[in-house]
């Protein structure tokens, strides 16, 4: 465990940290079993000593989830999201790319600000958005909105945990994690729970 650790500081103080988070952030973009959210939080749980700094840290995963999201974007121009269409009926995967069309069609970029709190939501949601050719300067403008926001709240998640937890990083991770489960549970369960509301006004009529 000593020797994790002792690795873990190793890494987060170097320079080329802010190159991993980038590089995590943007292929987590679609590939989501990539833990992008966790890296950045667990740098802006070493960032509350000193190294890596906040404000690099947020660059640094605002950048990457930015690059991914256009990634994304473009497979889903090239038929990505019509592959997603294919899935199983009753697949979480094939859930989310239908909650992601329906959403782009009622709300279009906007949605990209809560989208990557949703499980799937992010890379669900802009391979849709390239499939239906959504406009690349709207995607651009509220992507990069919604990618600081995102990048920001990892951040200070992560560093709020490190302040809290100053001799026990492993612990300020934890809580770190578990808070952004527990939003992202929280959001599931506000959306299951609108799902239920509006399936019911349904049969009512």
């Amino acid at each position: 465990m000593g020797d994790a650790l002792d690795l873990l500081y190793q890494t987060v103080a170097s320079p080329w940290v802010y190159l991993l988070i980038i590089a995590v952030t943007a292929v987590d973009a679609f590939f989501p079993a990539v833990p992008g959210e966790t890296v950045a939080i667990t740098a802006g749980v070493f960032a509350a000593n000193g190294e890596p700094h906040l404000v690099g840290v947020i660059l640094a995963a605002s950048f990457g989830a930015l690059v991914g999201d256009h990634i994304s974007y473009a497979i889903g121009r090239g038929g990505g999201a019509h592959r997603l269409a294919r899935l199983p009926a009753d697949s979480r995967r094939r859930a989310s790319s239908e909650w992601a069309r329906r959403a782009v069609d009622r709300r279009g970029g906007a949605i990209l600000t809560t989208a990557r709190y949703v499980p799937g939501g992010r890379t669900a949601v802009t391979l849709t958005m390239g499939a239906v050719r959504y406009p690349i300067r709207s995607f651009l403008m509220y992507d990069a909105l919604a990618c600081a926001v995102w990048g920001t709240y990892c951040g200070l998640l992560g560093w709020f945990g490190g302040l809290a937890f100053a001799h026990h990083p492993i612990q300020g991770l934890l809580v770190g994690v578990g808070l952004s489960v527990l939003v992202a549970g929280l959001l599931e369960a506000a959306r299951w729970a609108h799902r239920r509301a509006r399936a019911r006004a349904t049969i009512r009529r």
